[in-house]
């Protein structure tokens, strides 16, 4: 029987253990494994594998040795309680051996988790558990997780007391993280938070998150682009000395310009525009950027873009003989003179 996406949601968190089998597939590894670990630890327990209730073998083996899984499927353990037999990376070369498992199945048995890359319709094993009447298949998509798969990790985490804003921030997260970073991004909240009753805010989510790789960046772009000139200058010198590039001061400041035009040029205005922009700006940096798209309008910006492209444009014109950082800084300060029109 095939699973759909809804239903398979709820499935990976309470899978039936009188089922026969439950193949998952994508192109996804690491969303695959997840579910597959959700899966697995609901059926045996977090003791499971210590008890030997849980037998795994990669597919390809199966190629050689067809009836491991079957043996696997009928042996009994020296433990109580459900057991699984877990086949990894499965493909039709493994076929047989799953097919032979799935027939030869009943009551009492291991029960047969299957994970595999994508599969075609056509696929033998994945036609085999969706037309079996006591097995699911559940295709895994690249889709980022609901809100309600989110907050189904923030409950593992002991993680209840979420503020708007922070959920708003994690969703955002969740589009442009993996879903493993994002795991692990929750579960340093929740040590973070970890005999902290309070509510989780914007500022925790900020301090757990994946550091951005342009974080050293942060300072001078939020300068120019507030109109503090006189503080171009010292900041550009320390940036220099941990080795940052004129052109990637560039690129950097056209991003975050670009950013401000998009969040202005909004139909729903800037605060819906900085909750759109892609990868995601939480707490208090996302409140300045708020502040500085109100505080420009469209032709200033468009202004400051044509400013950075041309300087760009200088800074990898083989004729150039000015000293590279010197043009970076004349185009920051020109920017932060129209910041202040």
């Amino acid at each position: 029987m095939k699973l759909g996406a809804r239903e398979a949601a709820g499935y990976f968190k309470k899978p039936d253990p009188r089922r026969t089998g439950l193949l998952i597939y994508g192109s996804d590894a690491m969303r695959v494994a997840l579910k597959r670990q959700d899966v697995i630890k609901a059926l045996i327990g977090p003791n499971g594998d210590e008890e030997m209730r849980l037998a795994r073998m990669p597919g390809a083996e199966l190629r050689k040795d067809p009836a491991k899984l079957l043996d696997a499927v009928k042996a009994v353990s020296f433990f109580p309680g459900p057991r699984v037999a877990f086949v990894e990376d499965a493909n039709d070369t493994a076929a047989p051996a799953i097919l032979a498992a799935l027939q030869d199945w009943s009551e009492g048995d291991a029960q047969i988790i299957v994970t595999a890359g994508q599969l075609k319709a056509t696929s033998k094993i994945r036609k085999a558990f969706e037309g079996h009447k006591n097995a699911y298949a559940a295709g895994i998509y690249d889709d980022p997780p609901s809100q309600a798969e989110i907050e189904a990790m923030l409950s593992e985490g002991g993680l209840g007391n979420i503020s708007r804003d922070a959920m708003t921030d994690l969703v955002a997260l969740s589009r442009a993280l993996g879903p493993g970073d994002l795991r692990q991004t929750v579960e340093k909240l929740s040590l973070y938070k970890l005999g902290d009753g309070s509510e989780v805010s914007s500022d925790d989510v900020e301090a757990c998150a994946p550091a951005s790789t342009e974080a050293a960046l942060d300072d001078v772009l939020n300068v120019v682009a507030e109109a503090k000139m006189g503080e171009i200058g010292p900041l550009l010198t320390k940036l220099k000395a941990q080795g940052v590039q004129p052109v990637g001061l560039v690129i950097g400041a056209t991003r975050h310009f670009k950013a401000l035009y998009a969040a202005k040029s909004d139909p729903g205005g800037a605060s819906q525009g900085i909750s759109r922009l892609r990868p995601p700006v939480f707490g208090p940096r996302r409140d300045r950027m708020l502040r500085q798209a109100q505080g420009w309008d469209m032709r200033r910006l468009e202004e400051g873009l044509s400013v950075l492209i041309d300087t760009d444009l200088q800074l990898r014109s083989a004729g150039q003989t000015a000293p590279q950082m010197a043009l970076v800084e004349r185009a920051l300060i020109r920017l932060s003179a129209l910041a202040r029109r």
